[in-house]
Formats: C-alpha cells, sequence, structure tokens
C-alpha cells in the first residue's frame, strides 16, 4: 500500500507540502494513521510537480529509498514550489520488488499517476490478462513490474482513445474487475485537473485557496473531508465534484472553495 496526495493551488515549496507538516506526507511514510494495509511506506518515495513556463510535462523525482533518509530531497525541496504536485511513498506489494522504476508518481506527457492498493493474483493469470489489453504503444513505456503502471497505461490507452479522463477512469475499474477482486484507490492529474477514486482505503480533500486530495489529513484535522468509499473526485481551482463511481447521476455535487 502507500499514501499518497496531490495539490492544486498556490505555489508552495515541496517542504511546505510534503515534509514540514505535522503529519505529513514524511511522517506518514514510518507512522500512518489510516492505512489499512501495511505498517510502513518505506520502500520508495517520489514527487511529481509542474512549472508551465519552461515545461508542458511535469519533473519527477523518485528514489527505491525512505523519503525520510534523502538528504538530497530535503534540499531540494526547500527551493523548488509549484502550484501543482502530486507525490506518494511506497509500501511494496510482495512478490514486487523494491525499485525505482516501481516507484509512484508514474509520468506519460502532461499526467502525473498513483495508486493505493493492489489487485489480487497480479503475480499470475490476472495480470498476463491485464498486461494483454494494454496497446503495443503502452505496454513498451512500461518500465517497472507493478499492477499500478499497468493500471495507469490502460488509462492512457483510454485517453488516447479520446474517453474524456473520469470515464477512463471508469473504463479501467470496469476492465479490472471484469478480471480480479482489487483495491483501486487512485490519483492523476495533468497539472490544471486531478482526478481520484476511493476504493477500499482512505482517501480525504480539503479546500480553502488550494484543493488537495491525499490518503490521510495533514496539518491538523480540520477543513478535511473524507471521500465515501466509492466515489470519483474531479478537483481544479473552480472547486471539487463528487460523485458515485459506478452511477454518474447518482451523488453528483459540486463545491467551490473557500
Amino acid at each position: 500500500m502507500c499514501r499518497m496526495l496531490c495539490y492544486l493551488g498556490p505555489p508552495v515549496t515541496l517542504a511546505e507540502l510534503l515534509l514540514d507538516p505535522p503529519q505529513g506526507l514524511a511522517e506518514q511514510a514510518w507512522k500512518p494513521r489510516y492505512q489499512t494495509h501495511g505498517a510502513m511506506n518505506a520502500d520508495g518515495f517520489g514527487a511529481g510537480w509542474y512549472d508551465p513556463a519552461r515545461s508542458d510535462t511535469p519533473a519527477l523525482y523518485r528514489r527505491a529509498a525512505s523519503i525520510w533518509s534523502d538528504r538530497t530531497f530535503a534540499s531540494i525541496a526547500r527551493l523548488v514550489a509549484s502550484s501543482a504536485v502530486l507525490a506518494a511513498v511506497r509500501s511494496a506489494t510482495p512478490p514486487l520488488p523494491v525499485h525505482e522504476f516501481n516507484t509512484p508518481p508514474y509520468t506519460a506527457g502532461p499526467w502525473l499517476f498513483a495508486h493505493n492498493g493492489a489487485i489480487d493474483g497480479f503475480a499470475g493469470e490476472a495480470g498476463v490478462r491485464l498486461r494483454a489489453m494494454v496497446t503495443p504503444r503502452r505496454a513498451a513505456a512500461i518500465e517497472g513490474s507493478t499492477d499500478s503502471e499497468v493500471i495507469f497505461a490502460l488509462t492512457l490507452d483510454a485517453l488516447d482513445a479520446g474517453v474524456e479522463p473520469p470515464d477512463a477512469i471508469r473504463q479501467v475499474v470496469e476492465r479490472i474487475d471484469a478480471v480480479a477482486s482489487a483495491r483501486l484507490t487512485m490519483l492523476m492529474t495533468d497539472g490544471v485537473h486531478a482526478y481520484a477514486i476511493a476504493r477500499a482505503d482512505s482517501l480525504f480533500v480539503r479546500q480553502g485557496g488550494c484543493v488537495t486530495i491525499a490518503s490521510e489529513p495533514f496539518g491538523g484535522d480540520e477543513g478535511w473531508e473524507r471521500v465515501p468509499d466509492g466515489s470519483l473526485v474531479e478537483a481544479s481551482s473552480a472547486g471539487v465534484r463528487r460523485e458515485s463511481l459506478d452511477h454518474r447521476a447518482s451523488s453528483a455535487t459540486a463545491k467551490e472553495p473557500a
């Protein structure tokens, strides 16, 4: 399992967002409060961030080590600021190896992606069947061995086919469900919009001049709203929309940031 977050708002340094807050991602790596599988997240970490004035694609920093042990990242994080960040700390699902290629977030074009969960039987038949669904173009770009990267590739295939991001996520969930049971809490962003689903693990949203979607509250519990299991979240500077993952019209709500 993993802990992860996505931030959209006024520029903040990576340190202010990930390292400094009480119960922040760095603390969640060794003392998560809401994690249901695994006790620590010391098998790697990564952060992706955007600087639209310099590039259409995000920067990415990943290591197959604990976030608290990387002094280089700590020094970089105090100088790098961004208005859009996706970051994660990893607890590897056996038998998947600990390697930088297996560490979230994953990136392709403008997208960053992270997944908290596991597909049952991915090391066997389920993994073979799901990999066979990926187009050759996206399969060629898979570097690691995780179920997360295959989920991302399937999502990219749907986007390539012109499917809107919320429907692409729904489509991929349906394809996975047809193959195996799975825990599928996910985050994805293009630096302007963020999309997330909560399925079988914790997910929270906080608004107020910015939007943050995270596995756990940090910087205090005030202002955080838990995302109900089975929900899909869409976020941007205009606000947050939450609806049922399975029934779009049944529980759609729209909120503006305070």
